[in-house]
C-alpha cells in the first residue's frame, strides 16, 4: 500500500477514536457543567448544531480541496476538531461547549476530503475496495473509542476530551509531515481571482441539484444515510425493551455489530464489485441488512441478535460500492466538491431522521418495539428502488457554474 494511503487510513482511524472516545461521557460533561440531571435536550443541541454546520460548510470544504489541494483543506479540519475537544475538555460554562461544536462541525471535511484524496490515487477498479476500507479504518476507530473513552472517564469526567485533542493534535502532526498533496491545482486555477460568491455554502448543493444525472444518485446517498440513523436512536431503547439488555449487553451488540462491519468492508467490497458490479453490489448489501432487520423485528431472544450479525454487516459492502459508482459521475478537476456535497448530504439526513425514527420508535414501543425495524427495512426498498432505476453512462463532463469548484 502507498504510504499517503497508509496515512490516511491511520488518520481516519485516529479521528474516529477521537470521535468514540467522548460518546460514553458526553453526559456526565453536560451535567458537570449545566448542574442539571436531564441533559438530553442539550446532547440534542449539540448533535443538531454540528450536523447543521458540517450541512452547510462541507460542500465549501470541498470545493476549496478542489482549487487549493486536499492536503492543506485536511489540515484545517484536523486543527478545528483539535480545537473542539480543547473547548469540551476545558470549557466551564454551556456556550463555549456549543462553540467548539459549532467549530468541529464548520472543519469537518475529514472524510469528504480523505474520499477525494483517495480518488486521486486509486485507479477506478481499486477504488471500491479502498472506499470501503476508509469505512473500515472508521469502523475500528470507533470500536476502540467508546471503551477507551469510558476508562478515561472513570477517572475524571474531562479526561477523554484530553485525550480527543491529543490524538487529534498527532493525526494533524502526521497529516502535516507525511501526507504529500495529491492533486496540485492548474496554474490558470490557482491565478484566477477567487470567486466570493462561492463561499455561498448553497452554492455547491445548487449545482449538484442542477445536474439532472447527479439528483438520483444524490437521493440515494440521503436515503441510505438516513437508515444509519436508526440505529443511533433506537438500538439501545430496543434491546432494553426487548431482551432487557443492561448498559453491557448493548455495549457488547453494538461491538460485535462494528466488528462484523468492519471486516466486511475491509476484505468484501473488491471482491464484490469484481463479480458482480458496483450496482448489484449495492442491492446485495441491502438485501442482506434488510434480511437481518426482518428477523430482528421478531426476535425474541437476545442470541438471535448475535446470531444475524454477520447477514446484517453484509450490508457494509453497499456503501463503498456506491461511492465508487458515483465518483465516476464527476470529473477529477470536482471530486473535492462533489464528495463535500455528499457529505452535507449525509449531515441533512442526520439532522432529519433521528426525529422520524425516535416518533415512530415511541408509537410503536408499548405494543411492539421491534416494528421500528420495519420502517427502516421499508427505507431501504426506496433506497433499493433508486439504485435500481439509475442510469450511468461514462463519466460526466460536468461543468460547473462560474465560480464552483474553480
Amino acid at each position: 500500500m502507498r504510504k499517503p494511503l497508509v496515512v490516511i487510513f491511520t488518520a481516519i482511524v485516529l479521528d474516529a477514536v477521537g470521535i468514540g472516545l467522548i460518546f460514553p461521557i458526553l453526559p456526565s460533561l453536560l451535567r458537570d457543567v449545566t448542574h442539571t440531571a436531564n441533559v438530553a435536550p442539550y446532547i440534542g443541541v449539540m448533535t443538531a448544531l454540528y450536523a447543521v454546520m458540517q450541512f452547510l460548510f462541507a460542500p465549501v470544504l470541498g470545493a476549496l480541496s478542489d482549487r487549493i489541494g486536499r492536503r492543506p483543506v485536511l489540515l484545517i479540519s484536523l486543527a478545528g476538531a483539535a480545537v473542539n475537544y480543547l473547548f469540551l475538555a476545558f470549557a466551564p460554562h454551556l456556550w463555549m461547549l456549543f462553540l467548539g461544536r459549532a467549530i468541529a462541525g464548520l472543519t469537518s471535511a475529514n472524510m469528504s476530503v480523505a474520499a477525494a484524496y483517495v480518488t486521486d490515487v486509486s485507479p477506478e477498479d481499486t477504488r471500491a475496495r479502498r472506499f470501503g476500507l476508509i469505512n473500515a479504518m472508521f469502523g475500528m476507530g470507533f470500536i476502540v473509542g467508546p471503551i477507551l473513552g469510558g476508562l478515561l472517564g472513570d477517572q475524571w469526567v474531562r479526561l477523554p476530551f484530553i485525550a480527543a485533542a491529543v490524538l487529534n493534535g498527532g493525526n494533524l502532526l502526521l497529516a502535516l509531515f507525511l501526507l504529500p498533496e495529491s492533486r496540485v491545482p492548474s496554474r490558470e486555477a490557482a491565478e484566477r481571482p477567487f470567486d466570493l460568491a462561492s463561499l455561498n455554502p448553497l452554492r455547491p448543493l445548487r449545482w449538484a441539484l442542477s445536474m439532472t444525472g447527479l439528483l438520483p444518485l444524490i437521493l440515494v446517498f440521503f436515503v441510505f444515510s438516513a437508515t444509519g440513523e436508526a440505529y443511533g436512536t433506537s438500538w439501545a431503547l430496543w434491546g432494553s425493551d426487548v431482551f432487557h439488555w443492561n448498559g453491557l449487553w448493548i455495549g457488547l451488540s453494538l461491538g460485535a455489530f462494528g466488528l462484523c462491519q468492519t471486516a466486511a468492508q475491509a476484505f468484501l467490497p473488491g471482491v464484490a464489485v469484481s463479480r458482480l458490479g458496483e450496482r448489484a453490489t449495492v442491492l446485495t448489501g441491502v438485501a442482506g441488512t434488510c434480511a437481518a432487520l426482518l428477523v430482528m423485528a421478531f426476535a425474541r431472544q437476545g442470541w438471535m441478535v448475535f446470531a444475524v450479525m454477520p447477514v446484517f454487516a453484509m450490508g457494509g459492502i453497499g456503501m463503498p460500492a456506491l461511492q465508487a459508482l458515483a465518483s465516476r459521475q464527476v470529473d477529477d478537476a470536482q471530486q473535492g466538491q462533489f464528495q463535500g456535497v455528499l457529505a452535507s448530504v449525509v449531515s441533512l439526513a442526520s439532522i432529519v431522521a433521528p426525529l422520524v425514527f425516535s416518533s415512530v420508535y415511541f408509537a410503536v414501543r408499548s405494543r411492539w418495539p421491534g416494528a421500528i425495524w420495519l420502517s427502516v427495512i421499508a427505507v431501504y426498498a426506496i433506497g433499493a428502488s433508486l439504485v435500481a432505476g439509475l442510469r450511468f453512462g461514462p463519466r460526466q463532463a460536468t461543468a460547473a457554474p462560474s465560480g464552483v469548484g474553480e
